[in-house]
């Protein structure tokens, strides 16, 4: 059998072909990237109202067990080992309500308030992804107030 009539007439690709095809999967990857990045940010805010929900109901355990929620002093380590300052709990979960305190999405620690600062009984946030008070967009805080239809 010739070798010609197996390959046919098929010749191999010109340089332009390989840069047009190049060049279209660089827009399809700009494209994919750009809409991952997206949902990449909603995720992490996302993320943080799921972590404000948990350390919620650890709060909740913990005034069930103690009568009141941790001081703004004792914050959200309270959660994890009984506090040794302020008011200390007659009753305290024999492991702790949680076994540690994780860093929101961005890697900054959660602010906690007890009494809050806006007339709730306690307030957590994640100060977003600047790690500062305050800012819009990703940057804008993320309260436990808000975060309570999550």
């Amino acid at each position: 059998m010739n070798v010609k009539k197996l390959l046919g007439s098929s010749r191999g690709m010109t340089l332009i072909e390989i840069m047009v095809v190049i060049t279209i999967l660089g827009l399809i990857a700009t494209v994919v990237t750009v809409n991952v990045i997206g949902r990449l940010d909603e995720a992490k805010v996302d993320t943080a109202k799921t972590q404000i929900k948990s350390f919620e109901d650890a709060l909740e355990h913990f005034r069930r067990d103690a009568g009141f929620y941790p001081s703004t002093e004792q914050g959200l380590q309270a959660l994890v080992e009984k506090p040794s300052i302020g008011r200390i709990p007659k009753r305290f979960a024999l492991k702790g309500y949680l076994k540690s305190i994780p860093k929101d999405p961005w890697g900054c620690d959660f602010t906690y308030y007890s009494p809050g600062l806006q007339g709730h009984e306690f307030e957590i946030y994640s100060l977003g992804a600047d790690c500062q008070e305050g800012g819009e967009a990703l940057d804008a805080d993320i309260p436990s107030f808000e975060a309570e239809g999550k």
